[in-house]
C-alpha cells in the first residue's frame, strides 16, 4: 500500500517570533515500507529512502505540479491565516491599562 504524499506550508519555529522559512511549501513522502530496528546498535533504520526525503517549493502550485507529474499521489493542507496583534512596549505604562501593574 502506497501513501499519499503531503503537500503543505512550513511552521513558524515555537522558539522565535520571525517568519523566515515559512513562506516555502514542502513535499513529505509517505512511509512506505515498515522500520526495523538494528540488532546490534539498536538503531532505528528503514529501506524506504523516499520517506527521509523533503522537498522544498517556491509555491503550491510548483509543489502540485511536480506531484502530477511524477504520478504521486498527495493530500494538500492549507494553512490557517494568522491574526497578528500589533503590540508596544509602551502599551505596559499606559494610564488607562486594565490589568493590574504585577512589578
Amino acid at each position: 500500500m502506497l501513501m499519499r504524499a503531503r503537500i503543505y506550508r512550513q511552521s513558524k519555529p515555537a522558539g522565535q517570533s520571525g517568519q523566515a522559512m515559512t513562506h516555502t511549501w514542502v513535499l513529505d513522502y509517505g512511509q512506505n515500507r515498515p522500520r526495523h530496528v538494528d540488532s546490534l546498535m539498536g538503531w532505528t533504520g528503514s529501506t524506504d529512502t523516499p520517506s527521509q526525503l523533503q522537498l522544498q517549493f517556491p509555491d503550491q502550485d510548483s509543489a502540485i505540479a511536480y506531484a502530477t507529474t511524477q504520478g504521486i499521489a498527495y493530500d494538500i493542507e492549507i494553512p490557517a491565516p494568522r491574526h497578528r496583534r500589533p503590540q508596544a512596549y509602551a502599551d505596559n505604562f499606559r494610564y488607562d491599562r486594565i490589568q493590574n501593574w504585577t512589578h
